[in-house]
């Protein structure tokens, strides 16, 4: 590679590695860490077999697909994929199964609740004003709902 960019020569690959961990750093996930896994070894790779700049790029992206999905099973196993908070910026699914009043009565399948001081526009089946419903799904930005049976 250090013929395709003469300015750095055989760190070419090294270069690309710490550029790629600065960038996991800025936009964290876990992504760009695998990829820059890959370009560290392309330059091990480098040193070891001083191979042609073709053959160190379909190696870099031979074993960065490899290191996605590696990582990305090992993550999986080890359960970090896995959200503490399943429903962050989506609090409409945490009210499925509560029980509210109706804050307006539902006329012709649509009514109003109010939970934490914001009011929800809801379906259901025709209800007076005070009812307990509860909230049995989620329907774009509505909520679903259906008399309390207790």
């Amino acid at each position: 590679m250090g013929d395709f960019v003469p300015l750095l020569g055989d760190w070419v690959w090294w270069v690309v590695a710490g550029v790629l961990l600065l960038l996991e750093l800025v936009a964290p996930g876990v992504f760009f860490i695998w990829l820059a896994a890959a370009a560290a070894a392309v330059g091990l790779l480098d040193i070891a077999f001083n191979m042609g700049w073709h053959v160190e790029l379909i190696a870099f992206a031979a074993l960065a697909l490899a290191s996605v999905f590696v990582g990305k099973r090992v993550l999986k196993k080890q359960h970090v994929l896995d959200s503490d908070a399943p429903n962050l910026n989506q609090r409409m699914y945490e009210y499925v199964g509560r029980t509210y009043p109706l804050h307006q009565p539902i006329i012709n399948g649509r009514g109003r609740i109010s939970i934490d001081s914001t009011l929800w526009e809801i379906t259901g089946p025709d209800t007076p004003m005070g009812t307990q419903v509860k909230v049995i799904a989620v329907d774009g930005l509505r909520l679903k709902v259906e008399r309390d049976a207790n």
